[in-house]
């Protein structure tokens, strides 16, 4: 089974545990290092709750995530799961969101949390023109080394994946005992559009778990290892983020805000001392730059796909003579995070992140509801999620109501793109067809 080939060509060779670890190095370790001090300033002891509401939400959407992965076992992840269910149009839609939306604004957003984090150490850091220097430097060397190749860019994420998750461990073991119980009290109820609007910031820091899913296609036992592996994945992210939280509150307290751009760095000289701050923010640096790494070396794929298929530029399906890597879509998608990452902060960039990949978990969520009335039909097994509709049901109410929370002209913004999306895909439809006649 381990060696089993796909209709793609592909080798099923990853497990529950593969897919687990996956999803907490993809998820840990990027947003987490700054959204305890947002979160804190804007709700105070009340964030914890936050925490929950997002753990609810993620564990719905894991579930249907959970089940249709159990079903549809092509590459693609997101996208694969809309395409089968409603058809090539939504889920192209779908894909240009993930990609644009989330992946591109998602790396610009980190690379600001690296150049906040040095800025601690190196106030230099702050001025605009250095930062857009250090963002192309960043970039450059990113995109040369994975046109270089895989090999050399898996490799690079690997020893960053140690770095960042050990630290985090070490804050929760030895940061219990610093805990002041009396940070841990709030004094009122934010309302409902804070609440809202915070945990949709917040939300930055649980997504992207389904990136892991774009290998589907190779999943040993996609049955069993789709909802085992991602709702393994799922409980140790939501554990370890609630620990943090709790810990960085009940240290910090109401100074939380004094240390909004890097909390956890403020914590970490609070038990260990000044080396302990400088460790973490040097640690927060490499994490989010192994993060935008990861990023840089899995998304080009996706657009050097799609362009073999003829609904992208035929230029980004060109591949390196030497390195054979598809070089021009590291290049490309490397550029449009510079853009983006001297364009705006981290904070205005993760809410349109998060604002952007909504309609995709929705769109998912949807399209398990439609296989799930279709596997009524059908004698076919395969996993449901427990709850009966009442998950999917939490799952679009979640993802409706963190919608909602963000401004008008951002929904605006997000609507405008899919409707230019939808209509470049019929014109490329159109385009493709006139060349093969």
């Amino acid at each position: 089974m381990a060696n089993e080939k796909t209709e793609e060509g592909l080798k099923r060779v990853i497990g529950v545990q593969g897919l687990a670890l996956s999803i907490i190095n993809g998820v840990i370790g990027a947003g987490i290092f700054a959204l305890p001090g947002i979160v804190g300033t804007q709700l105070g002891a009340f964030s914890i709750f936050s925490y929950i509401a997002c753990g609810i939400m993620l564990a719905a959407l894991l579930l249907c995530y959970a089940e249709i992965g159990s079903r549809v076992t092509s590459s693609g992840g997101s996208y694969a799961y809309v395409d089968a269910a409603f058809g090539s149009l939504p889920g192209y839609i779908i894909n240009w969101l993930y990609f644009f939306g989330w992946s591109v604004l998602g790396s610009a957003a980190l690379l600001n949390v690296v150049a906040d984090s040095l800025a601690g150490l190196f106030p230099v850091f702050g001025n605009h023109f250095v930062r857009g220097i250090f963002f192309l430097v960043l970039l450059g060397a990113i995109a040369w080394l994975n046109v270089l190749g895989a090999k050399q860019g898996i490799g690079f994420i690997k020893g960053i994946t140690i770095i960042k998750l050990l630290p985090l461990l070490a804050i929760i073991i030895f940061g219990i005992s610093k805990i002041n119980i009396n940070n841990l009290h709030w004094d009122h109820t934010p309302s409902l559009k804070i609440f809202g609007s915070t945990t949709l910031i917040l939300f930055f820091a649980f997504a992207g778990f389904e990136t892991c899913l774009g290998v589907s296609g190779e999943f040993k036992n996609p049955k069993r290892t789709v909802p085992l592996g991602i709702m393994l994945g799922g409980m140790v992210v939501l554990i370890v983020y609630l620990l943090l939280q709790i810990v960085t509150q009940g240290i910090l307290g109401a100074d939380i805000a004094m240390f909004k751009t890097a909390p956890l760095a403020a914590v970490a000289e609070k038990i260990v001392g000044p080396l302990g701050a400088t460790i973490i923010l040097i640690v927060t640096a490499i994490s989010c730059f192994g993060s935008v790494s990861a990023d840089v070396m899995a998304t080009p794929r996706s657009l050097f796909a799609v362009a073999n298929e003829g609904l992208f530029p035929k230029l980004l399906g060109r591949v390196h003579a030497k390195f054979a890597t598809p070089y021009l879509s590291i290049v490309l998608y490397a550029t449009l995070i510079f853009l983006f990452a001297i364009s705006g902060g981290f904070e205005k960039l993760a809410n349109l992140a998060t604002a952007a990949v909504l309609p995709v978990y929705l769109a998912v969520v949807l399209a398990t509801v439609k296989l799930r009335i279709q596997k009524k039909n059908t004698t076919e097994r395969s996993f449901q999620a427990p709850g009966g509709w009442l998950t999917p049901f939490i799952g679009a109410a979640s993802v409706l109501w963190l919608f909602s929370s963000q401004e008008n002209n951002v929904i605006l913004s997000i609507i405008v793109f899919m409707v230019i999306t939808c209509l470049f895909y019929f014109v490329t439809k159109l385009y493709n067809k006139r060349k093969a006649v």
